[in-house]
This record gives C-alpha cells, sequence and structure tokens, in this order.
C-alpha cells in the first residue's frame, strides 16, 4: 500500500511519493532524471536531458489555448538530503520513509525534500493530464540547486519560447517572491600540522554540541538560530586561554546552506587538567544555554572521555589557527535592508566544517541583494584565511533576481487570488536563492513569480509539507494556467 495514496490532489501525491522512492540528494541524480526522461519517452513528449541532468519537456496547449502566450513552471529536482545521527537510512541508495500526520506529510528520520520534489510533482500531474486546460507548457527541472543552482547556470534555454515563467520553489502559501538574493559558495582550506600523543600524557575527550533547531540559512537565518560550529569553535577558544588543549577531530553541519545543527570534537587534555576541563565546559553550556534560552531550548554540549586509534592530533599553533579562524569567521546576518523592512540583506552561514589529515575545510554559503556586497563578505572570508596561511576555493556564483514593477504576470496572478481566496495576497522578496535571475539572464524579458505551498522546516529533519496548502496551491496554479490574458 502507499503512504499517500488517498491525499488529494491524487495525482500530485502519486508522483511526489515516486519521487521520495527515488534518492535524488544534490550530486545524486542520475536516478531522478532517468525517471524523468522516461517520463516523458512514455508519453511521447518532447523532452531534453543535458549532460548536467537537467531535464526539459514540451507539452503543447490545450485545445483554445493555442493563442495563449507559452509558459514555463520550473522548479530544481535536487533535495537537501540529511537525517538524525542514529538514522539508519542510507541516503545515497534508499528511498525515504513517508509518514502522514494530520494535516502534514514528512519523512521518518530524514528531510523530506518538499523542496523542491512538490514542484516537479505537479509538473508531473499536469503534464500526464488529458483534461486540464493549459498554454504550452515548457517544463524545466534543473539540478543542483542547492548547491550552487549549478543546473540553472549550465542549462541551454535557447530552444524555449516562453517569456514568462512560474517558478514553483516558495515554501509559504498567500505570498508571491519577485526578488531574491544572489549567492556564492565558499570552502576556507586553513593548513594543520599534527603529532603525536602517547594517553600517558593526558586524556582523549569527546565533545558534541547539539540540540539546535538548524533550518535554511536565507530563509531562517534571521532567526538567529545557533550555529553548532561556531558554538563548538568560540567554546574551545575560551578553554584554550586557560589551558593547553589540541584537537584530535572536528567536524560539524551538512550542508552550506543548511544551519549546522550539531558538532563534534575529540580534544586532548594534558594529564591532570581533566578536571578543569569539565569545569570549563559546564561554565561555558551553562552561558551558551543561557544567550539561546528564548531560541534554542534544546541545546546541549554533552562530554564524555574516549580513546582514539590514531593519536595524531593538531599541534599548539594548529589548534590555535584553527580555533582564532572560527571564532572570527563572521557568521549570520551582516546586514538587515534599508529598503524593505524586515528582509536580510547580506548574510553568511558557516554550514559544514571538517578536519582532514592536513587541513580544515570550512564551507560558507553568502548571499547578497547587492552584488558588491557579497564580494565584500567573500573578501571578508578570504582575507582571514590567507593570514592563517589558507586559501579560498569559490562555487555555485549566481546573480540575484531585481523587482519588476511592470510584470503583467505577477498582475494577473494577484487577481487571480483575490477571486479565488477572497484576500489580497502578499509580495516579498526573499533573501534565499532562487533559480529566476539565472532564468532572466538567459531569457532577456522573461516574467517571473514564485510560489508555492506551506513547507516547514526545510533542510532538517522536521520538514514537513501541508497536504491542505499543496491542494489549494494545486488549484491556483491550475487557475493561472487557465487564465487568458485580455
Amino acid at each position: 500500500m502507499r503512504v499517500l495514496e488517498n491525499l488529494e490532489p491524487m495525482k500530485v501525491f502519486s508522483y511526489f511519493e515516486d519521487i521520495c522512492k527515488i534518492p535524488h540528494g544534490s550530486g545524486n541524480l542520475d536516478g531522478i532524471s532517468s525517471y524523468l526522461e522516461q517520463f516523458a519517452k512514455e508519453r511521447g513528449l518532447f523532452y531534453i536531458r543535458d549532460s548536467s541532468n537537467n531535464v526539459i519537456i514540451v507539452k503543447e496547449a490545450s485545445c483554445d489555448y493555442e493563442a495563449e502566450p507559452p509558459i514555463i513552471l520550473q522548479g530544481h529536482m535536487d533535495m537537501v538530503a540529511v537525517k538524525d545521527s542514529d538514522c539508519k537510512i542510507n541516503l545515497e541508495e534508499d528511498p525515504l520513509e513517508l509518514k502522514v500526520e494530520g494535516d502534514f506529510v514528512y519523512a521518518e528520520g530524514t528531510s523530506l525534500g518538499g523542496d523542491d520534489g512538490i514542484a516537479v510533482a505537479y509538473i508531473l500531474a499536469l503534464l500526464d493530464s488529458d483534461t486540464i486546460s493549459h498554454p504550452r507548457i515548457e517544463a524545466v527541472i534543473t539540478t543542483d540547486e542547492e548547491v550552487g543552482m549549478e543546473g540553472a547556470t549550465a542549462i541551454d534555454l535557447s530552444m524555449l519560447k516562453a517569456k514568462r515563467m512560474l517558478n514553483i520553489d516558495s515554501e509559504e502559501e498567500g505570498i508571491l517572491l519577485t526578488s531574491c538574493a544572489g549567492g556564492v559558495r565558499t570552502d576556507s582550506h586553513i593548513p594543520v600540522q599534527r603529532e603525536w600523543k602517547d594517553e600517558k600524557e593526558g586524556s582523549f575527550i569527546e565533545v558534541i554540541v547539539g540540540g539546535l533547531k538548524g533550518g535554511h540559512s536565507g530563509t531562517e537565518i534571521h532567526k538567529e538560530r545557533g550555529n553548532a560550529i561556531k558554538i563548538m569553535g568560540i567554546g574551545l577558544q575560551q578553554i584554550l586561554e586557560n589551558m593547553p588543549l589540541q584537537i584530535a577531530e572536528l567536524a560539524g553541519g551538512e550542508k552550506d546552506n543548511a544551519i549546522p545543527r550539531e558538532a563534534k570534537a575529540v580534544l586532548f587534555v594534558p594529564e591532570g587538567m581533566e578536571e578543569l576541563f569539565f569545569k570549563e565546559i559546564l561554565q561555558i553550556e551553562t552561558e551558551i544555554k543561557n544567550e539561546n534560552s528564548s531560541k534554542e531550548k534544546d541545546l546541549f554540549i554533552k562530554v564524555r572521555k574516549t580513546s582514539i586509534a590514531e593519536k595524531s592530533v593538531l599541534n599548539l599553533e594548529s589548534t590555535r589557527n584553527v580555533l582564532s579562524f572560527l571564532v572570527l569567521l563572521p557568521n549570520g546576518v551582516m546586514a538587515m535592508s534599508a529598503d524593505i523592512h524586515g528582509l536580510v540583506e547580506t548574510s553568511l552561514n558557516v554550514g559544514v566544517l571538517r578536519l582532514e589529515e592536513k587541513e580544515l575545510v570550512a564551507s560558507c554559503a553568502i548571499r547578497s541583494a547587492i552584488e558588491s556586497a557579497k564580494d565584500k563578505i567573500k573578501l571578508q572570508v578570504e582575507t582571514l584565511t590567507k593570514m592563517l596561511g589558507g586559501y579560498v576555493e569559490t562555487f555555485g556564483s549566481y546573480p540575484g533576481w531585481q523587482f519588476d514593477p511592470n510584470s503583467k504576470l505577477r498582475a494577473s496572478m494577484i487577481q487571480i487570488y483575490k477571486e479565488m481566496f477572497g484576500k489580497d495576497v502578499k509580495i516579498e522578496a526573499l533573501h534565499a536563492g532562487l533559480e529566476c535571475g539565472i532564468m532572466i539572464s538567459k531569457i532577456p524579458g522573461l516574467d517571473c513569480v514564485s510560489f508555492g505551498p506551506n513547507i516547514y522546516d526545510i533542510h532538517t529533519t522536521q520538514e514537513r509539507l501541508s497536504i491542505s496548502s499543496t491542494k489549494r496551491m494545486w488549484d491556483y496554479l491550475l487557475a493561472i494556467l487557465k487564465y487568458k490574458e485580455a
């Protein structure tokens, strides 16, 4: 029995369940791309699958809509694939374990991928229907949006005819997004040197910072949730001021665009200083909990003695460099918009940290509505990294999407929403990145609006998709397609 088979709209949830059976985390998209290709083949639809696994599928207009302007329906096929530390699912190979509770669909122990699996499900349900009225549909389903919009950057759209586009990659019903921030990912590489320690010289102690909410580094950065990597780095630097601890292992986070919920370190503490170390950690935990009492009620720091197979640790100089980097690395909201109240203008999220044999690697997501501001934050990261003898790699730089005051598509969507729901839709900008800016750079004059159903806590294992909202936004999508311009 299928988990979602009794949910409405039935065809949308049927395709969503199919998608959830296919592993489709960023960078692991051969399977889902092949599924989309086969879908088009079986229905005799024109399609293109490119070398980046992007898929374009075209369906000609239904009867009486041939004269209407074509429209692009756009979403991305990849998801942020994260799981709880005790979850046994292999996200590279296994299907998600879907559950239904009340009005919500979620995945047991993992993220759901409603961002942006629901867009793909909407599109497939439309392409599979012979009864829905619509103009020519040019479905553009891109890859690796979550790691820098790489698919959208690579895709060739020259064969498309449409000059208007619905991006179905918003997570809040009742809001039309009409502009967004640009962004870039940076990887800082800090060189380290190691030495060997005998357990007779001291103790190896494991420290875990966890219990944090995490969240999307764009849409939830303004909530100032705790960042496990920053908490770990600052806390260990405080202890280093009082004793010569050394780092053996250090890691945190899973994705650069997700606020890290957990970080782990294994430290070497000299003989006779263990009691002081535990006292310091307890004091730091008390301080951190107090600082985050209203935002992170489940925050914890766990400490225990441990042993490691390889007794290699960073020397004191490298330990100091690593912790100095983590203390000084910018994080969170850098600037708020002076034009739009409550909108984050510029931010940085240090999302992934890993200590390798010869270097520390820190991955950051930088976002800004202003290109020059984005570049300045990147310069800060590069300067700090170079001061410590390292270098920075950059990936997936993408442009922002500027508000179009003359959008006809937006005007018609405002009117349709008011007629359907009896209230005004909100028009907003988004600090997170969307692919619209890249699409506009490829199709000059493209008229874009982004919308979608309610999805909560995306990019986390608490992600859940509203069933009732999915139905309402499906009906809204059908009304938009059916609408004939005067």
